[in-house]
């Protein structure tokens, strides 16, 4: 058996298959499992790489049933049935396969998005914010009249969940850290702008919990703009359609989710947003051996791209490959939504539940921190995380303030 990729369904699957007796492979272009939701807190220099990364051999390193796989997928040859990687690497033959690679960024055709907005899909996406911003602000307190054409400005484009919490994260470093960092510049000036082309941030809310986020980020010093729709971006400004330029350096989209482009090259049938087709059993039509899990697959529910999904249908495929080797016919999937979260900033967030319950503010921002405390992979990531929010809220500092970039990294090193 073969999974392909290591994210949240990859892992719950790999979990649930613990004494299955299956041998199960795992291939990732990466050797690390990535904790997304906390990708804007890298961003934000509130976080390093290394907690919310963690080594996928390290992992499973007990597990005598799993292997892991370098290698990036571009194909299946079905008649074979082996997996293609890049670079003339050696095929992965399967009996049944997970694909399990995750989403990539939507960019709806917008011109200038490829090329002049950071994405937030990825560590190494989250880093590069991280270092440009920072980069920014070095180059600013050079010449300080820079600011006046918005090189400190930063633009998030898209309220949902992320853009939401890495504009106030954005507000609150500014607010709190870079303004001591940098005394020689007017840190005030530097703004922080969210763009959303409906009517509301945080969508999948009810509408009072959308009204409290847009007031609480407003109060923060972050401007929220509704109804406002981008008609192309440009090295130095995000150009909205009713014609306004809003001056930046720094545009960050994260306003729409696709599947990941490996399944563009799979030869599987493909619904909107390019994920594949899937029955309820997570199965692909015509392909018993295939089975779909998370944001690559499109159920006839279409069940919402998050976190929550993946991990339900990684352990419902599990008890599915149990289920076959027993020679028992498969069950269809069904979700339960444990309900939503997502946060502001300090002492703010907003929490809905199932049955109605919703609360909002530091009760339901603690709810959030515990929740993904639990839901990190490992224990060291989880004792540096919680240490480093408790550092954070009793000091407001941040200590991964740090611009690393690869090419001064192998210019140093000599190589």
């Amino acid at each position: 058996m073969v999974v392909v990729g290591a994210g949240f369904g990859g892992l719950s699957l790999a979990k649930g298959l613990e004494g299955a007796g299956v041998d199960l492979t795992i291939v990732d272009r990466n050797n690390f499992h990535t904790f997304q939701p906390l990708l804007y807190q890298v961003a934000t220099s509130g976080l390093g790489a290394d907690d919310v990364a963690h080594n996928v051999r390290g992992i499973f390193h007990e597990r005598d049933d799993i292997t892991f796989r370098l290698a990036e997928v571009t194909g299946i040859d079905h008649g074979r049935r082996e997996l293609l990687v890049a670079r003339d690497g050696p095929a992965i033959p399967y009996d049944t396969l997970v694909l399990a690679a995750g989403a990539s960024t939507n960019t709806y055709g917008v011109p200038g998005v490829d090329e002049y907005a950071f994405a937030m899909k990825t560590l190494p996406e989250a880093i590069a914010v991280r270092n440009h911003v920072l980069a920014q602000f070095e180059a600013a307190s050079l010449d300080p009249r820079t600011v006046d054409d918005g090189a400190l400005n930063v633009v998030v484009i898209g309220g949902g969940p992320t853009g939401v919490e890495l504009a106030g994260a954005m507000r609150e470093l500014f607010s709190m850290v870079l303004s001591h960092d940098y005394p020689e510049l007017d840190v005030t000036r530097a703004r922080v702008i969210l763009v959303e082309a409906t009517g509301h941030v945080l969508g999948p809310f009810s509408p009072s919990s959308r009204w409290y986020a847009k007031g609480r980020l407003s109060r923060m010093g972050v401007e929220v703009r509704l109804d406002a729709a981008v008609a192309a971006i440009t090295p130095h400004a995000v150009h909205l359609t009713d014609g306004e330029a809003i001056p930046t350096r720094t545009a960050i989209w994260v306003a729409g989710v696709r599947a990941n482009p490996l399944a563009d090259a799979l030869g599987l049938p493909q619904t909107k947003g390019g994920r594949i087709e899937i029955g309820r059993d997570l199965t692909v039509p015509g392909h018993p051996e295939i089975f779909v899990i998370g944001d690559l697959g499109a159920t006839p529910d279409a069940l919402p791209q998050l976190a929550p999904v993946a991990i339900q249908q990684g352990t419902h495929v599990a008890k599915s490959i149990r289920r076959r080797v027993d020679g028992r016919p498969l069950k269809p999937f069904r979700y339960f939504d444990k309900g939503t979260m997502a946060t502001i900033g300090r002492d703010a967030a907003v929490a809905e539940l199932p049955l109605g319950i919703r609360f909002r503010g530091r009760l339901a921002w603690v709810a959030w921190l515990f929740l993904h405390l639990m839901y990190l992979v490992g224990f060291r990531n989880r004792v540096n995380v919680f240490v480093n929010w408790a550092y954070s809220y009793v000091t407001w500092d941040r200590g991964a303030r740090l611009i690393v970039r690869p090419d001064r990294l192998e210019a140093d090193t000599g190589r």
